[in-house]
């Protein structure tokens, strides 16, 4: 078919933004390794006044159709905290992105990531890193391996043939690989670990607290301060705004254990942290079964609520932690490191009964954080990959 039957069109209205929301049930409900997201959860990602990304983006969705059926979807978008950056970071002036792309077949991708190109040169941009679902905090690359086991909770999962689709575009080369690894936690870690971590509990200057939730608006302060220092001259870094780390801090705080999350202090002085969450896609993926239409029944619903009263998940996610960047060219980085993962694999063996943990993203030229995974027996088990192109 030709690709002149193809007809784009920008999102308007709430009928085109349900038509973009379904596309992605629609196209992806027959594979048993994706997780159907809630759709209410979906929705609010889209929406400006919601989702505090759009505070400093401006993003622009499409559709495309042949005839009267939906196609094919895809995202335009200009994060302009990005476009402030330094361009040795990845990031910086004329940079733009697309993302959330889904499509029926590769002509109707290609016809979109043209149509996302066009786009963003219309806003004056030169370059383009993609895909990017919207923010680099929230489903940032395509999967190009681990397409066999399900994502955990806030991680992509995207069709295996997406990979030679966007590489059969012209002008698109291979710019970062974010990697996820998978950790068991249930029989601890390697002997120098565990000297490294007995090393620091004995020593007074150090102290690894648990996240106070009561304090968690002046917790995620703390939080967003150590993480926007230690990242900063991360490729792709982008500050995280006070307002999305409250969102994100509200929006996980359902699932949040204490336990789970933590502090290393120093001296009385926060100086790193680690969040881990309790892989709440275990769930999802149970209750979504059916329609799995991002619609859970009554019966699945309750089994959310239960599940998120009393969690026994058999793995847990580590999306984020950080030391600041004074301490990252000492021993007392590592060290600090080793003592947060193993007080919370302690915790999360013992509480919740826990078997293994995914840590991640991470980027593949971080070796810092590449050589801490390893040294816990970690291994690479998803490889998510961000292209470029001048436009």
């Amino acid at each position: 078919m030709a690709s002149t039957d193809i007809a784009i069109t920008p999102v308007s209205g709430k009928k085109d933004l349900d038509a973009f929301v379904d596309l992605h049930y629609r196209l992806n409900r027959d594979d048993p390794n994706w997780v159907p997201p809630l759709r209410g959860e979906v929705v609010e990602l889209l929406t400006p006044g919601k989702n505090p990304f759009f505070e400093h983006a401006t993003v622009q969705l499409f559709l495309a159709r042949r005839g009267e059926r939906v196609v094919g979807r895809i995202s335009a978008h200009l994060d302009h905290l990005a476009l402030a950056m330094s361009p040795e970071q990845g990031m910086g002036p004329g940079t733009g992105n697309w993302g959330l792309l889904d499509a029926e077949d590769e002509e109707v991708a290609h016809a979109l990531i043209a149509r996302a190109e066009d786009w963003l040169r219309e806003q004056g941009m030169t370059r383009v890193l993609a895909p990017i679902s919207m923010s680099i905090w929230e489903e940032p690359g395509l999967l190009v391996k681990g397409h066999d086991h399900p994502p955990a909770t806030m991680m992509g999962h995207d069709p295996a043939h997406y990979q030679a689709w966007i590489e059969s575009m012209p002008g698109y080369t291979f710019a970062k690989s974010l990697r996820t690894y998978d950790l068991d936690v249930e029989h601890g870690f390697p002997p120098l670990v565990n000297k490294i971590v007995e090393m620091g509990e004995r020593n007074p200057r150090i102290t690894i607290r648990q996240i106070k939730k009561k304090d968690l608006k002046e917790e995620a302060a703390r939080i967003v301060h150590i993480l926007n220092d230690a990242w900063s001259d991360n490729w792709g870094f982008v500050p995280f705004t006070e307002t999305e780390i409250q969102y994100a801090a509200k929006k996980m705080s359902p699932i949040m254990r204490e336990d789970l999350n933590m502090f290393a202090e120093l001296d009385g002085k926060p100086v790193a942290f680690m969040l881990t969450f309790p892989d709440v896609n275990e769930v999802i993926l149970d209750i979504g079964k059916g329609k799995r239409d991002g619609r859970p029944s009554i019966l699945g619903w309750l089994k959310l609520l239960l599940w998120i009263r009393n969690p026994k998940p058999r793995s847990t996610r580590v999306p984020l932690m950080g030391v600041l960047k004074e301490y990252h060219s000492t021993r007392l980085a590592s060290q600090l490191a080793f003592m947060l993962i193993e007080h919370i694999r302690r915790a999360a063996v013992g509480h919740y009964g826990s078997k293994r943990a995914e840590i991640g993203w991470i980027l593949d030229d971080n070796q810092g954080m590449n050589a801490i995974a390893d040294a816990i027996g970690s291994k690479i088990n998803k490889d998510y990959w961000i292209y470029e192109k001048a436009l």
